[in-house]
């Protein structure tokens, strides 16, 4: 994957506390002094514009969030376009991630799930990957073959929170099972849930920099969503 140079409906509680619990069962990120690293990968396509501008000011926030657990490196990871998929380098500055994602526009296409599936796992064997998220409306892709890569993620420790905007229940089965392989979670939101979406990006952050007990101590004050999670963590 060549570097950037440049660079169903809203989620029921059920499903939010589904996906809770899913994120207090992965495996902790290893407590080292290097920086936690997520992976933060976005369908580009043409009707993902609306999603890519809120993405590009959560991101900042993200950055906020995991301050207070360590330090945070991020990849931006996006596909468009014909055949399309590019990765930034990892940066460690919020301010340097909307500079990169300033520069992208969508661009109609199929999506390439696949690939940064790939991605992923290949960096991850260069140096840990604490956590992959994706945000994606469409699968256009082998179910078999995505659940295939998947599952290689899971036996890496690298878990995949899948947050999908739309309803259609084909895609959301294939998001479903990714999430499961890998050891993530999936969770779904629409336009009228994006403080849901911002509020759960902004706990795998920290999560990503500190593991558990920093995303306990992130709940303090924090939304009910997140407060579920860390009630979830007691359990685990």
């Amino acid at each position: 994957m060549a570097d950037e140079k440049l660079p169903e409906k809203t989620g029921t509680s059920a499903e939010i506390e589904a996906f809770l619990r899913k994120v207090a069962a992965a495996p902790p990120p290893p407590r080292t002094e290097s920086a936690g690293r997520l992976m933060f990968a976005l369908d580009a396509t043409a009707s993902r514009q609306p999603t890519w501008d809120r993405a590009c000011h959560i991101q900042g926030e993200m950055f906020t969030a995991a301050a207070s657990a360590g330090r945070l490196e991020v990849q931006l990871v996006f596909y468009r376009g014909f055949g399309e998929c590019r990765s930034t380098a990892w940066v460690a500055d919020a301010g340097e991630l909307a500079r990169l994602m300033g520069k992208v526009s969508c661009v109609g296409g199929q999506t390439q799930i696949a690939r940064v599936l790939s991605h992923a796992a290949k960096e991850t064997a260069k140096k840990k990957v604490n956590a992959l998220v994706f945000v994606g409306d469409a699968c256009e892709e082998d179910a078999d073959h995505l659940c295939h890569l998947a599952g290689q993620l899971g036996l890496q420790g690298v878990p995949v929170f899948v947050f999908h905007e739309g309803g259609d229940p084909a895609v959301r089965y294939v998001f479903a099972q990714i999430a499961k392989l890998s050891g993530g979670a999936y969770c779904p939101f629409d336009a009228a849930s994006a403080r849901q979406l911002q509020d759960l990006l902004r706990a795998v952050a920290v999560y990503a920099a500190g593991g558990r007990r920093a995303l306990e101590l992130h709940a303090k004050g924090a939304s009910e969503p997140v407060l579920r999670l860390t009630r979830q963590l007691g359990k685990a």
